[in-house]
């Protein structure tokens, strides 16, 4: 059980990969963890064009659609804000939370967090949490990356930015592809010191 009162902001944009964010999701929720989610506009095109499904546009539809692709139906807490809803409280800085993960984290996501702008709701919580000094860890999932990508990306950790690319190791011995993501997952979440997901982590050498 975890013992955190304040909210991880997660955001969805619409970068392939979204079974990243789904398995993220599932840990943090099945630890009890409290989630303010926001997905970006790109994000229902991306669901459509990889799985043909619809995710609802309506907050109180996709949270039963985040936790029926999740697989978790009662533990923790979920609360899904609209892409364009700039007035909710995680566009705030008064409103606290642990931090942020932006899970998948699309190289346009990037470049606007790299020049501050905020043009949907993901964008600005995003931005909040760098000017509080709060933690932000993305998840880009793109390749090959370009030199404007990287220097967005340095851009991002310069200002203290946690990176995390959607690379998984081998070394944990994976068998499914819930295995590889699972890593990936586990690697962002470790950013912001949440320890839910049961991977074999690295032991040295025998």
């Amino acid at each position: 059980m975890s013992n955190n009162t304040k909210p991880l902001i997660l955001g969805v944009s619409g970068a392939s990969g979204l079974i990243y964010a789904v398995r993220a999701i599932k840990f943090l929720l099945e630890a009890e963890y409290s989630i303010e989610l926001v997905a970006s506009k790109s994000t229902y095109m991306v669901w459509q064009s990889e799985q043909e499904i619809r995710m609802p546009p309506e907050p109180t539809g996709q949270e039963q659609f985040w936790r029926e692709q999740a697989g978790v139906a009662i533990s923790g807490k979920l609360r899904c804000h609209p892409w364009g809803d700039v007035g909710a409280g995680i566009a705030s800085g008064s409103f606290p939370t642990l931090g942020m993960i932006i899970i998948p984290c699309s190289m346009s996501t990037v470049a606007k967090l790299a020049v501050g702008l905020s043009s949907d709701l993901l964008e600005r919580a995003a931005d909040v949490q760098l000017k509080e000094g709060r933690k932000l860890i993305i998840v880009p999932r793109e390749t090959p990356f370009s030199l404007i990508h990287l220097r967005n990306l340095t851009s991002l950790a310069e200002v203290g930015v946690r990176i995390v690319p959607a690379i998984p190791a081998w070394y944990h011995n994976p068998q499914t592809i819930e295995d590889l993501v699972d890593f990936v997952v586990a690697r962002a979440l470790d950013q912001l010191d949440i320890d839910c997901i049961p991977i074999q982590r690295w032991q040295g050498r025998r």
